[in-house]
């Protein structure tokens, strides 16, 4: 039979002393301790703040959908040019002189644009059957916000036959957020290969 734990009584002064704190500090465990001031006053606070956050993220995510529809609009302004040069592109290479007026803003009251029209119409290197291939698009108004005029150097070709390269004068107008025009002005004659415009 094992030695039994002695009892408090029994115990010297010197153990009681000893023996006490910890004794104390087994009742006060499981007594459910009240929240302090401190903590009571952060909790609280979490709890005013937590709308507040709410309201923040709401905001963000609205700032992120506004600025992301910004972007996408300003991004297929480069495809909406792309598209506008084919499509002269394509009048030119089939002949139609009054297609390829249509789509050049002014050019019909230009003498000198309607005779240079003319003659890339009748010219033997852009005339051809089949569909238009673009290699090459360098614009000078790319991503440009505010609106810009400026030379576009094209290089496009039709499958089995040389590339082309011609500059096209092409204006921007407007803004990412009221939207952006693109408009042609005019088509040069076919440069060479290497050359800018």
């Amino acid at each position: 039979m094992g030695a039994s734990a002695p009892c408090p009584a029994a115990l010297s002064a010197d153990e009681r002393s000893i023996r006490a704190p910890s004794l104390l500090l087994d009742m006060t465990a499981t007594e459910t301790e009240p929240t302090p001031p401190r903590l009571r006053r952060r909790l609280l606070g979490e709890g005013r703040q937590r709308p507040k956050r709410i309201a923040l993220l709401w905001v963000a995510f609205a700032l992120f959908l506004v600025i992301s529809g910004l972007l996408a609009r300003w991004l297929q302004i480069e495809n909406v040019e792309r598209d506008a040069d084919l499509a002269l592109i394509e009048a030119e290479a089939r002949g139609d002189v009054r297609d390829m007026l249509a789509k050049l803003s002014g050019c019909a009251a230009r003498p000198a644009c309607v005779a240079q029209v003319r003659a890339n119409a009748r010219n033997p290197r852009t005339l051809r059957a089949g569909d238009v291939k673009i290699l090459q698009l360098e614009s000078s108004t790319a991503y440009s916000l505010t609106g810009a005029t400026g030379k576009t150097r094209l290089a496009w070709t039709v499958i089995g036959k040389l590339p082309v390269v011609q500059c096209i004068a092409v204006r921007r107008s407007g803004d990412p957020v009221s939207g952006v025009d693109v408009t042609l002005l005019e088509l040069s004659a076919p440069i060479p290969n290497e050359s800018d415009c």
